[in-house]
């Protein structure tokens, strides 16, 4: 145990607390932008769905229902518009976390492998890498990298924690790199559904791949959409090959999404209404938000989509989190997510209108 551990970084969140103390002081409490969990409502709809599965007494299947994977591949076509998407290109998850830290190892890497992913990213790419024993690297475009060990490429856009978006003229450019050296592709597009300033588009749209699903894989998550965080309700889709092989690892793995889950996910992505209604509270915050930030001297960097603004004041992250922890704000250090971030902060726009406005009367002061 204490070898498999020793292989991962610190926690980063512990290095948090102090600051959290600092801004839970403040007379009128903390406001928590660092984590980016969603506070509001799940959506009825979704409830009544759960509720109704809730006498599910036998095992769920890996695989999921019928329902659920003819949810899930109607989706795909005609939100990402991956037209040939059916049943054997889709797989449910247990929340993408689990996915993306055990991805590497479910796959059968290890050492002398390679797990590419972006220079700024989600720290879980890094600690999949490491639980397998590969070799984890950065790149700032993969068609740079030296292909040569690279059986992972991940692509993240739009991005966490930046919210930049890979243009589709990129993404063909990267999918065709990745083709032809044989590695294999998987992009997160958990925040797909948030595009605010540029329209994300999917791996698996007919226009960047063509129509076939050969060597790539997208990851996409009701968490952000919906607020499900708390269902953990994912779902990977893609290469035929590569998800039968994974369903069938999966399978003695017993990692199944909750009966009950899988029909509240159906529901939900059956469902439009409460997405735009979800998109609106976060259009709002955004934008209070961001202007508060840079009328307090802060500059916006990317930003153009998902659920956070990355702000710089240029000095250290850290010096920034202080400053804003003694207003009884909390933000993420840029450094969680890799060197290139540490003059920056991610500033999560998922807290409540109340503890926004909060933010915004501190802000101004």
């Amino acid at each position: 145990m204490a070898a498999v551990s020793a292989r991962l970084p610190a926690f980063p969140w512990d290095k948090l607390e102090p600051y959290k103390k600092t801004a839970a002081a403040h007379p009128d409490g903390i406001v928590d932008l660092s984590v980016g969990t969603p506070v509001d409502p799940v959506p009825q709809l979704v409830r009544d769905a759960l509720v109704a599965a809730a006498d599910s007494p036998g095992y769920p299947t890996v695989w999921g229902t019928v329902a659920l994977r003819d949810a899930i591949t109607g989706w795909l076509r005609g939100r990402l518009g991956a037209s040939a998407a059916g049943h054997r290109n889709v797989l449910p998850v247990v929340g993408s976390k689990e996915l993306v830290a055990w991805l590497p190892t479910q796959l059968g890497l290890g050492a002398g492998d390679k797990v590419a992913y972006p220079r700024l990213a989600y720290p879980t790419y890094e600690v999949g890498a490491r639980l397998c024993g590969a070799e984890a690297v950065v790149y700032d475009d993969p068609t740079d990298l030296d292909p040569a060990g690279v059986k992972l490429l991940w692509l993240n856009s739009p991005s966490n924690p930046t919210g930049k978006v890979v243009p589709k003229e990129d993404l063909i450019r990267i999918v065709a790199w990745a083709r032809e050296h044989g590695i294999l592709l998987f992009s997160d597009e958990c925040y797909l559904e948030l595009g605010w300033e540029a329209e994300p588009v999917s791996v698996l749209h007919d226009d960047v791949c063509g129509g076939s699903y050969e060597g790539i894989v997208a990851v996409h998550s009701l968490s952000k959409r919906s607020n499900l965080a708390g269902y953990r309700a994912a779902f990977i889709a893609g290469d035929a090959e590569v998800l039968g092989e994974l369903l069938e690892i999966r399978k003695h793995g017993g990692m199944m999404t909750p009966a009950p889950v899988q029909a509240a996910t159906v529901a939900a992505l059956g469902d439009d209404a409460h997405v735009a209604e979800q998109r609106g509270r976060y259009a709002a915050r955004r934008e209070a938000l961001r202007a508060a930030l840079e009328a307090h001297g802060f500059r916006v960097e990317h930003s153009e989509a998902s659920l956070y603004l990355w702000v710089t004041r240029d000095e250290p992250c850290w010096d920034t989190v202080a400053h804003l922890a003694d207003l009884g704000v909390l933000v993420a250090p840029g450094d969680f997510y890799g060197e290139a971030g540490a003059r920056f902060v991610r500033v999560a726009f998922t807290a409540t209108d109340e503890r926004v406005e909060a933010a915004v009367k501190r802000l101004a002061v």
